[in-house]
Parts: C-alpha cells; structure tokens; sequence
C-alpha cells in the first residue's frame, strides 16, 4: 500500500499542488503557536512537553484515522487517507517555483532578478552576491529543501510503513522540521518568545529524527551521481559543515555533480532581521572558504544536473519499493 499511497501522492502533487497560503499549513502554524504560547514555561520538562503536543499528536491522530478506516471500512479508504497525509507532508511543488524561476533569470542573464527572487525565497540579502554564489546557494537551498519535502518523508514513511506506522512517520518528520524552524524564526524576529529549553528540544529532536533521512538522502545521491567522489566527499568533507545532517546531503551532493558547494557569503551579508528559516550551516567570515567542498565553480548547467539528480533519486526510491512490495506480495 505505501509504494501506490507514495505514487498517487506524487503525480496528485505534480498536477495540483498546495497552495502557499492553504489552511492545512495554516492550521498547522496556528497549533505551533498555541502549542509554545500555552505549555512553553522555560523549564527543560516544558520544552519536551510542548514539543511533543506540537509534533506527536497530530502524528497520533492521524495514525488513529488511518487503523480506525483500515478496521471499520477498509484497506482502500485507509489508502486514500494516507495519500491524503502525503500530499499534505512531501511534494517537490511546494519549493520548486522558487528554483525554476531563479534558474530562468539565469539562463535570461537577468542577475538582478535572480538576486531578488533568491532574496524573497530565503529572506536574506543577496545584493552583493556574484553570478556563482548564487548558483551555489539556489543549489544549496534546493538540495535540502528536496530532502526535507521529499526524500525524508519518504525514508520515515517507507520505514514505518513496514509496521503500519506510515502516517505517523511522515508528520513526525515534516513537523520536527518545522516546529524546529518556525520557533526559531519566530522568537529572532521578535513575533512570540520562545524559551531556549524549547528551542533546544526542538533542535534535538530534529537533529536525531533527520539523522537516518539524511544519510539515505546522501546514499542515493551517491548511487545515481558520482559514485565514488559523493562518497569520498560525504566521509571526508561533510565534518566542515557545523549542521551535521544538512553537512552530510550537501557533501554528498557536490561529489555527484562535482560543484563546489559550502559557501557562506549569503549569511555573512544576510541581515540580523532577514535570517533565512533554515540554512545550510553557519560560518564566519574568515571560515567560509575554508567550508567549501572540492569541485568546479557553481555554474548555470548544475542546476539542470540537480534537477536530473533528484528525479533519478526518486526513480531509485520508487523501484525500492515497488521491489519490496511485489516481495511483500510474492512472499
């Protein structure tokens, strides 16, 4: 069931995709500021506490619709409901407009306009930024908004699947993310206090949830990219990112398409109000070259080898568990 629930989510997310503004995602922000506003007292305990109101019951409610459909009315309603939770969860449409429009200012040589899109995106000032940096940061930001949309939520689907667990791993996921970003991004810009012990549950949590994706993430790439450069680069280069997980899939990446990715010249130059929700790291000014991984200089053509890297990692996944299921069937 997981591998038609993935399938249908995908090709119903590529015709009709959630609109940015939509109340699934409203509702959702709503509860994550309800959730920190009532139960956030800046205790360590209420930090754990309010993370899991925010993040684990929505997961068990929508675990509780799935089995309730799947005993009082059956396998294929059960189905629909976890097409629902996926195409409300992943989907390559909720990022991808950014990234197509930055890439045909590019191929346009409007530069200017690539730097105000790529601005508006990630709320940062890149102003300043060379044709490169910015190729290498519209590269950055799609390759981990990739993973978290898509490939992450397909790992702990896929992985909880396996033991009827399917929607809840995929909430989980895309909620640890968020709630981690959204409190963060909420309290810097000064909107609602967040206490650090919230803060900081919730960056653990995320950091231990995204630990597995991540390097699934990175391990596909390897397979579909350049092999053995994504893995020299995933074991001796993802140590220089501060982020860990994030370090792993952007070390990975660069060794498949050989780029050079890593730079930090969009958050030295990005403004203390205009800090972007979710960063592929976080360096000084005298360490950002020193963060770069091996390659050729970012250009326009990598971001055609990106997109043909994500799809053919989709495929990967996609034949994974198609092998699985008709195993699953045959046994």
């Amino acid at each position: 069931m997981s591998f038609f629930a993935i399938l249908l989510a995908l090709l119903i997310e590529q015709a009709r995709p959630l609109g940015r503004s939509n109340p699934i995602h409203a509702g959702l922000r709503a509860w994550a500021r309800t959730a920190s506003r009532n139960f956030d007292a800046g205790k360590p305990q209420h930090g754990w506490i309010t993370w899991g109101l925010a993040v684990l019951f929505p997961a068990l409610v929508a675990l509780a619709i799935h089995w309730l459909l799947w005993v009082f009315v059956g396998w294929p309603v059960a189905m629909l409901w976890n097409v629902a939770v996926l195409y409300v969860t992943l989907g390559f449409r909720q990022f991808s407009h950014h990234f197509t429009d930055i890439r045909d200012a590019l191929e346009d040589g409007d530069e200017a306009r690539a730097r105000e899109l790529l601005a508006q995106w990630q709320q940062v000032d890149a102003s300043e930024l060379p044709r490169s940096e910015i190729v290498r940061h519209v590269i950055e930001y799609s390759v981990l908004a990739a993973h978290r949309h898509v490939f992450g939520v397909l790992a702990w689907y896929s992985v909880l699947a396996a033991v009827g667990l399917g929607p809840a791993g995929a909430v989980i996921y895309r909620l640890a993310e968020f709630v981690s970003r959204y409190w963060r991004y909420r309290n810097r810009v000064g909107q609602q206090a967040v206490s650090e012990a919230l803060q900081r549950a919730a960056a653990q949590t995320w950091t231990v949830i995204d630990w597995l994706p991540a390097r699934l993430t990175a391990l596909v790439f390897a397979v579909v990219g350049n092999f053995e450069e994504a893995i020299d680069g995933w074991r001796y280069h993802a140590q220089r990112f501060p982020n860990d997980n994030d370090g792993v899939v952007l070390a990975a990446t660069a060794g498949a398409i050989n780029v050079r990715l890593g730079g930090e010249a969009l958050k030295v130059t990005a403004l203390p109000s205009q800090l972007p929700e979710f960063s592929a790291g976080e360096a000084d000014a005298e360490s950002a070259d020193s963060d770069s991984t091996p390659g050729r200089e970012p250009e326009v053509a990598h971001l055609a080898q990106i997109v043909g890297l994500v799809w053919r990692s989709v495929v990967v996944w996609m034949v994974l568990l198609a092998l699985l299921t008709l195993a699953r069937l045959l046994g």
